[in-house]
């Protein structure tokens, strides 16, 4: 979107275009949001199961919070100077191309938003299970059931307006907050008292750091989806810059008090041997009434990210609609209500056919990581790459912020990405061949539908 389009949606309300209303600290909070969720509390398992001490569980950790700020740069570059409603769609679409960016928009319709809300769905329904028993009623599908329900719930939540969910989101966002700083105080305690670990500092016998990453870049994965508010922010340059770093910087923090927190308390086996590490942690600290306690704040952290994904996704859903055929349903902005309702409509749709097909796997959780994860970071690799191909081909663009280090900052991050790319296909189990496929067909029929407005 260009200054002049901006500054158009910006006064007329009745054209159905976004309207600058919104302030940082929400795209903080989604940026926020977007992150903390199944990753630390789901993941961090999985990363002690790969590492063999507790130094490289935090060196991983760290790592991935700074190529995430990396990143963040990157696209707080794209952002500022490309400000638009589609975020990195709208920077794939400029750099490699129409068809492409179409394509990315149809694999976080198919595959990366909606799979991220089945996941999340799970997460939910997995650790209200623990304390509420609804398999006499519900059977085996209980925690499905429960997933679809939840996404029922916050899909008529957005549909009143984006000020009533990113109202929730603030709000939710700071529950997140404080049961992460609860996690620091069990394991503060735990050391004022002079306790020891649970279990002695052994991991891996050789460190597998490819296996390692892919589950930390998967906790931190979902920050690019703040850009996807830029033409919806006041602060028409400066904002999303201020809410990517802000929220990256947040998001690192956080997840290294909680591997500390983690490591202190359980050690890094009884990490690694954990389900649910949060709760365990907490009834080890605090006994049992702090285990439901924390069982609640996970159940709400998934609440508040999945809300954060319906916020952000429907809109990619609705810009490339938009660019493809303006007469579509799916490109239907509600000025009323300031939200794309079809988009969310049909995104939550898409969710809940995800949440039928990990209960009928059985692997819930697992196969939704498998069905995402390798389609994601493609798109990611092309995004950092899209700095440098825009630089080129737009070198007069004005771009109120540049990533520092040019081009050095966007190679290290899409060499990274690359890197995990590679690592999912490698680890990741079936799940990823669908995710694949789904993204195969968006390909054809893009191809096909060019060749009928080709006639």
């Amino acid at each position: 979107m260009t200054a002049s389009s901006a500054d158009a949606a910006s006064v007329d309300s009745t054209a159905g275009q976004p309207q600058r209303i919104l302030d940082v600290r929400h795209a903080v909070a989604l940026c926020v949001g977007m992150v903390v969720g199944a990753g630390i509390f789901k993941t961090s398992p999985m990363v002690a199961q790969a590492l063999s001490t507790p130094e490289q569980l935090y060196l991983a950790w760290a790592l991935g919070g700074v190529l995430s700020v990396i990143g963040g740069l990157c696209f707080a570059e794209l952002a500022a100077a490309f400000p638009d409603t589609g975020g990195d769609y709208h920077f794939l679409r400029r750099a490699y191309g129409h068809r492409l960016g179409i394509l990315f928009a149809w694999s976080r319709f198919a595959v990366i938003h909606t799979g991220s809300m089945a996941l999340l769905g799970f997460v939910f329904g997995d650790y209200l299970a623990q304390v509420v028993d609804l398999s006499p009623w519900l059977g085996p599908y209980a925690s499905a059931w429960m997933a679809a329900g939840l996404i029922v719930l916050l899909t008529g939540l957005n549909l009143l307006g984006v000020q009533v969910g990113l109202g929730t989101q603030v709000g939710l966002t700071t529950l997140v907050l404080v049961g992460l700083l609860l996690l620091g105080l069990g394991a503060g305690a735990q050391q004022w008292q002079g306790h020891a670990p649970a279990l002695p500092h052994t991991g891996a016998a050789v460190p597998d750091w490819g296996l390692a990453m892919v589950f930390v870049f998967l906790a931190y994965g979902g920050w690019s989806d703040a850009a996807t508010l830029s033409a919806e922010i006041k602060d028409e340059r400066r904002g999303i810059v201020r809410a990517l770093l802000l929220g990256l910087g947040i998001v690192m923090a956080l997840y290294l008090l909680a591997n500390w927190a983690y490591v202190r308390v359980l050690g890094l086996s009884g990490l690694a041997a954990s389900p649910a590490p949060a709760a365990e942690l907490m009834r080890v600290a605090f006994g049992r009434g702090a285990e439901l306690l924390m069982v609640g704040v996970v159940t709400l952290t998934a609440l508040s990210v999945m809300n954060a994904i319906l916020i952000a996704g429907p809109r990619t859903t609705y810009a490339a609609a938009r660019d493809l055929a303006a007469e579509w349903r799916l490109a239907h902005w509600n000025a009323r209500r300031g939200t794309p309702s079809v988009a969310v409509m049909a995104t939550s749709a898409v969710a809940l056919v995800l949440v039928a097909f990990g209960a009928v796997t059985r692997g819930g959780f697992s196969t939704m990581v498998d069905y995402l994860s390798p389609v994601y970071w493609f798109f990611i690799t092309l995004s950092g790459l899209a700095v440098i191909v825009l630089r080129r081909r737009e070198p007069d663009r004005p771009r109120p912020f540049r990533v520092p280090m040019y081009p050095l900052l966007p190679l290290v991050f899409s060499g990274c990405s690359a890197f995990v790319l590679w690592s999912s296909l490698v680890y990741v189990k079936a799940g990823a061949i669908v995710g694949v496929v789904v993204l195969a067909l968006g390909a054809l029929m893009l191809w096909g539908h060019g060749r009928l407005r080709t006639r």
